[in-house]
């Protein structure tokens, strides 16, 4: 996760000092996305197969070598090829990452300790930490590019990441569980309980509603403010811009540890989150909608919309964080045992199927309308994972 982040931001910024317009940056991350899709159902069939450690191996391994083909770029290539080139690595980043995060999030399902919340506090951490982990990713990114240079960053990470993949190898328990059923069909791929689906659906818009302005708008925006067109003015962007997107991500990580405490769900039935998913997901409706009001009325830079941004990012990241914490905790309480690979699979096809959508009207969204139809976008889909949420109550 911490090289996943670090390439995120090393790519957005790296190209965003090219010149490449928001539509092509948002085209970086595109196949990353798709990838996520396809991976996330095929990982759970994979792992279910042939076990969690296999596809944990195949994931880091992977993302060795996106790094290592990502250090060949040649800054010569045309737009055109660049942009092709970066595609295809993301996409093989993508499949990584999620080979990786299927496979630790499956596992808690088969170790955690029952009753007393013990699922909610052990999937509560694992995500927190996780998210913390690619938080400090992304500030790691933008402070290696403005250190040593894209290609120096890139090499960096992909020796540690073989270091770690020898370390999992040699230490890693044997025996991890995962390995279910290994005659299931592949075409078992969608969940048989509705609550799955529903729960998938809204984990969908909720993702949607964070990329929509994570990927290129806010970061774009803040770049644009804070560099002064010199050398040294776009090496200082690169820190903060990276330090606020990092310091988004720790936070959102840390409320996200913390979710099992601050909802008292220590021993609450699962009713009982259903109803605190539905009303944590209407309140971050209003958030970005008022947010792009604030843009709207400032008609452009100015340093309290940059103040009212930070300090309403900043929100909309704690009550994000909420709803993620619970969807995580109910995507394993109500999959079964006996499919959990596939279930938790098909729950992250859907999140990376949302992260799909709202890089792209990231993009898009921000050429078309500046920043603030990229926030109204963000709140229409954030509209559409509460409406989503609200048939859970429909068991």
């Amino acid at each position: 996760m911490l090289s996943d982040g670090a390439l995120r931001m090393l790519v957005l910024l790296h190209f965003n000092t090219l010149g490449f317009s928001p539509v092509q940056l948002a085209w970086l991350f595109l196949l990353y996305e798709v990838a996520g899709i396809v991976t996330n159902l095929g990982a759970g069939w994979l792992a279910a197969r042939f076990g969690l450690a296999a596809t944990l191996y195949g994931g880091l391994a992977l993302q060795i070598g996106a790094l290592v083909a990502l250090a060949q770029l040649d800054p010569g290539w045309g737009i055109g090829a660049s942009v092709a080139f970066v595609m295809t690595v993301q996409g093989v980043s993508g499949v990584a990452k999620d080979l990786a995060k299927m496979s630790a999030k499956s596992a808690v399902k088969l170790l955690a300790p029952t009753g007393e919340g013990g699922l909610f506090r052990w999937v509560a951490a694992l995500t927190g930490s996780k998210n913390a982990v690619k938080g400090l990713g992304f500030f790691l990114g933008a402070v290696l590019l403005g250190a040593v240079g894209f290609r120096g960053a890139v090499w960096g990470m992909a020796a540690v990441l073989a270091a770690i993949l020898i370390a999992v190898v040699l230490f890693l328990p044997a025996g991890l569980p995962g390995r279910i059923k290994s005659s299931e069909a592949w075409s078992g791929w969608r969940s048989k309980d509705a609550r799955v689906n529903r729960l998938s659906l809204a984990r969908m818009f909720l993702f949607g509603a964070r990329d929509v302005w994570f990927v290129v708008g806010i970061p774009v925006y803040f770049d644009a403010v804070l560099s002064d067109g010199t050398p040294a003015g776009a090496r200082a962007a690169f820190f903060l811009v990276g330090g606020f997107m990092a310091a988004w991500i720790v936070g959102y990580g840390a409320v996200q540890a913390a979710a099992p405490r601050l909802l008292g769900a220590r021993s609450q039935p699962e009713a009982a989150m259903v109803t605190k998913a539905i009303r944590w997901a209407g309140l971050l409706v209003p958030i970005p909608f008022a947010l792009a009001a604030a843009a709207w009325i400032a008609g452009g830079p100015a340093p309290w919309l940059t103040l009212t941004l930070v300090a309403g990012l900043l929100l909309f990241g704690f009550v994000f964080a909420v709803n993620s914490s619970v969807h995580s905790y109910l995507i394993l309480a109500f999959g079964s045992a006996e499919r959990i690979t596939r279930d938790v699979g098909f729950y992250y096809m859907a999140n990376a199927a949302g992260r799909l959508i709202g890089t792209l009207l990231s993009g898009l969204s921000y050429q078309l309308g500046g920043l603030p139809l990229c926030l109204a976008t963000a709140g229409v889909m954030a509209a559409a994972s509460w409406i989503a949420a609200r048939r859970l109550a429909a068991g």
